[in-house]
């Protein structure tokens, strides 16, 4: 990792690269066609990532569209549970639920993806249950919360198998940091351009494997592809 960075942006870097590899393999097992990943991160800790996701992706029944929202789920939820595991080599690679659940709920920036999961499990319970009587909060929050709660375990299971290849790729991605001096720039930005095909290019990208959603309304399951 790059010795010119001071310490304690090069740890807060790395952390937030986990975040978005974590989006990035991901989505990449899930299907999805994806880009680009970049990181800017200040001498003051402020820093802005994002793994560039394209969702174009054929439609053409409602168990395909609610299969696509699942795993557009487990995307979003990705980036915090990645951001929880450890640095260090010889830590158990393992999500720090709270951990993860308090960075989605508004710390350090992912409270965007915690928005948009929140609209897309209530667009998934209307397809699921079509037929509920809206005035019945506490049956509407029961399904919400088992929808999420599965998808959230299929999510961690993904994660801590792919653990490693996020940890090889954030490392990749923070020792490409280079420091930007230009107008408008403060002096101790650091800043990362990973193109998507020099992602295809690294063999970690090459190895994730394909993986799928199944199409019930739960996500009963991920199951590798045949």
């Amino acid at each position: 990792m790059s010795s010119k960075m001071p310490p304690a942006v090069q740890a807060h870097a790395l952390q937030i690269a986990h975040h978005e590899m974590g989006h990035y393999v991901v989505a990449r097992a899930l299907g999805f066609a994806t880009g680009g990943v970049t990181l800017t991160v200040t001498g003051d800790l402020r820093h802005q990532g994002g793994a560039a996701i394209t969702l174009v992706r054929p439609i053409s029944s409602i168990e395909a569209m609610k299969e696509h929202l699942q795993a557009r789920m487990m995307v979003l939820l990705a980036g915090a549970m990645a951001q929880t595991l450890p640095s260090k080599p010889s830590a158990a690679k393992r999500v720090d639920k709270p951990k993860a659940t308090a960075i989605l709920k508004g710390e350090q920036g992912a409270e965007r993806d915690y928005a948009k999961i929140r609209e897309l499990q209530h667009l998934l319970r209307n397809i699921a249950y079509p037929d509920t009587d809206p005035a019945s909060d506490e049956r509407i929050a029961a399904q919400l919360k088992a929808m999420t709660d599965r998808l959230w375990g299929r999510t961690q299971e993904i994660i801590e198998d792919q653990a490693e290849t996020i940890a090889e790729l954030a490392v990749a991605l923070v020792d490409g940091m280079a420091l930007v001096e230009q107008w408008g720039r403060a002096a101790d930005t650091y800043e990362v351009v990973y193109t998507g095909p020099m992602l295809e290019r690294l063999r970690a990208v090459q190895v994730i494997p394909l993986l799928r959603v199944s199409a019930d309304s739960g996500g009963d399951a991920v199951q590798h592809c045949k």
